[in-house]
C-alpha cells in the first residue's frame, strides 16, 4: 500500500510539474514501478492468479456437507394418506467415504408397507471398496486446482517479467535516442560558433571565401542530422508512452517533452554484469519459472492419470444404515442384529475399452509434457550462455570503441591546432569531426546492445525468484 501511494504521489507530481515547465524527467526506477503497478497487462496477470485461487475454493466445495429438508402431505376425499417431514445431512470425506444422517417422521392412513410410522433416526455410511477408494474425482479436482494455482503463478510471473523486460529495453532505447539528439545538438552549436568565427576571419582577410561555404555546408549537414535525431527521439518517446498508465488503468497522455535524467553509462549493467553472470552460474535451472510451470503441469497430468486408472477397478460400494425409532432405546452393537439396512453394489465394465483409451491418452500427455520440459530446459541453457557471451563481447567492443573515440578526438584537436597555424584546411577538420561523431554514435549503439543483452540475463535471473 505504501508503494502504491508513493507511485500515485509521483504521478500527481508529474501532473503538477507539467504546468510549471516544458520538460519533465522520468527515471528508470520510477518508470518500471509505474509499469509494474499500473500497466493493464500486469494488472490482468494478477487477476488471473485470483481466478486460480477461486478454482481451489470451487474444488473444495465438492467436500462441503449438504443439508436438506422436505415436508409433504397427501389428502384425497378427506382421507389423510400421509404427512411426512424429513431432515437430512450428507458429509463427504477425503477418502471417498460418505457419511449421512437424517430424521424422518411420517403418519397417515394409507402408508406403504415399507414405511415406518412415527419418528425415525438414521445414521449411515457409504464405503467404496475398489474404485474411488484410493483416489476419486473430488480429490483429483482439488489436487489439480492447487497445482494449477502454482502453474498460473509461474506463468504470470514469466509474462510480467517479459513485460518489464520489454519496458526496460524501450526505456534505454529512449535514453540512447536522447543521447544521440544531444550529441547532434552539441555538434550544431560547435559548427555555428565555427561559422561565426570563419565569417569574422574572412572579413579580416585571414581566410578564403570558400571556407565560409565549407563551414556553412558542415553546419547544414549537422542541422539535418539534428532534425532526424529529434524525430527519432520523439518516436522513442511515443513508444515509451505506451507503458505509462494511471492507477485506474487509463493511458497517461504525454503532453510535455520528457527527457531521461540518466545516460547509458548510468545503467547498472556497467558495474553488475560480472556479478549477474556469476549468480546465474549457481542457479539450479529447475528453479526457473518456465520449468516450474511444466513441473506443475506434470503434477496435473499425473493426477489425471491416477484418476483414469480407477476406471480399471470394479465399482464395489458398500452401504450401511443404522435406524433408531423415536423414544426407543436400542443397542448399536452388534451392527447386523437389528434396526439396520445394508447394500452392496457391483459394476464391472466387460471390455474396458474406454478405460484403456483414457489411460493411454493420460500417459501420452505426460510424455509430451516431459519432452516440452526437456526442450525448454535446453533452450534456457542455450539462451543464458548466448547472452553471457554477448554481454562479455559487447563490453570488449565498448572498450575498443572508447579508445577509438579518444583517438578521433586527438586527431580532431590536432587538426584544429594545425588549422590555427595555417597548416591545415577546414575540409580536413570537418572530415575528422564527422568521423568522431560517427564513432560516438556507434559507441552508443554498442552500449544499447550491451544493455539489452544484460537485460536478457537480468530478467532470466528474476524468473528464478518466483514467490
Amino acid at each position: 500500500m505504501k508503494n502504491k501511494f508513493s507511485l500515485l504521489l509521483l504521478l500527481c507530481c508529474v501532473t503538477l510539474l507539467s504546468t510549471a515547465q516544458d520538460t519533465l524527467k522520468l527515471s528508470h526506477q520510477e518508470f518500471l514501478a509505474i509499469v509494474k503497478n499500473y500497466h493493464p497487462m500486469a494488472f490482468r496477470y494478477r487477476l488471473q492468479n485470483q481466478i486460480a485461487q477461486a478454482e481451489i475454493l470451487k474444488a473444495r466445495g465438492n467436500f462441503d456437507p449438504v443439508a436438506s429438508a422436505k415436508n409433504g402431505a397427501k389428502t384425497i376425499d378427506a382421507v389423510n394418506y400421509y404427512e411426512e417431514t424429513n431432515v437430512a445431512l450428507g458429509i463427504p470425506t477425503w477418502y471417498g467415504i460418505e457419511l449421512n444422517g437424517s430424521y424422518n417422521t411420517i403418519d397417515g392412513e394409507r402408508l406403504n408397507s415399507n414405511e415406518t410410522p412415527g419418528g425415525l433416526y438414521q445414521f449411515g455410511i457409504t464405503l467404496p471398496l475398489a474404485k474411488n477408494l484410493l483416489y476419486d474425482k473430488r480429490r483429483a479436482l482439488l489436487d489439480q486446482a492447487k497445482f494449477a494455482l502454482q502453474m498460473t503463478e509461474a506463468e504470470q510471473w514469466l509474462l510480467t517479467n517479459n513485460l518489464l523486460q520489454e519496458a526496460d529495453n524501450t526505456y534505454w532505447n529512449w535514453v540512447k535516442e536522447y543521447e544521440i539528439f544531444s550529441l547532434q545538438n552539441k555538434a550544431v552549436n560547435i559548427n555555428r560558433d565555427r561559422l561565426t568565427l570563419i565569417k569574422k576571419t574572412f572579413a579580416y582577410g585571414e581566410t578564403a571565401a570558400i571556407d565560409t561555404t565549407e563551414a556553412l555546408s558542415q553546419l547544414q549537414s549537422f542541422e539535418l542530422e539534428q532534425q532526424d535525431a529529434y524525430l527519432q527521439f520523439v518516436k522513442a518517446t511515443q513508444e515509451l508512452s505506451l507503458f505509462l498508465w494511471k492507477p485506474d488503468q487509463q493511458p497517461y497522455d504525454v503532453e510535455q517533452l520528457i527527457i531521461p535524467p540518466q545516460t547509458l553509462d548510468d545503467n547498472e549493467a556497467n558495474s553488475n554484469y560480472m556479478l549477474l553472470i556469476e549468480g546465474l552460474n549457481t542457479q539450479p535451472i529447475n528453479n526457473h519459472a518456465a520449468l516450474i510451470y511444466y513441473m506443475q503441469k506434470q503434477n496435473i497430468l499425473e493426477s489425471e492419470r491416477r484418476l483414469k486408472f480407477q476406471s480399471f477397478l470394479p465399482k464395489l460400494d458398500f452401504t450401511y444404515n443404522f435406524f433408531n425409532k423415536e423414544n426407543y432405546n436400542v443397542k448399536y452393537l452388534p451392527l447386523f442384529q437389528n434396526n439396520y439396512q445394508y447394500g452392496v453394489k457391483l459394476e464391472i465394465p466387460v471390455f474396458l475399452r474406454q478405460a484403456r483409451a483414457d489411460y493411454q491418452i493420460a500417459k501420452t500427455k505426460i510424455r509430451q509434457n516431459q519432452l516440452d520440459a526437456d526442450f525448454k530446459r535446453q533452450e534456457l541453457n542455450t539462451k543464458i550462455n548466448t547472452y553471457k557471451n554477448e554481454v562479455l563481447g559487447y563490453q570488449n567492443q565498448i572498450n575498443t570503441a572508447a579508445q577509438n573515440i579518444n583517438n578521433y578526438q586527438r586527431l580532431l584537436n590536432a587538426e584544429e591546432a594545425k588549422y590555427s597555424n595555417g597548416e591545415s584546411s577546414l575540409f580536413l577538420i570537418n572530415n575528422r569531426e564527422n568521423k568522431l561523431i560517427d564513432a560516438q554514435e556507434k559507441a552508443l549503439e554498442l552500449k544499447l546492445k550491451f544493455v539489452k543483452s544484460y537485460n536478457q540475463l537480468k530478467w532470466i535471473n528474476e524468473n528464478f525468484n518466483i514467490r
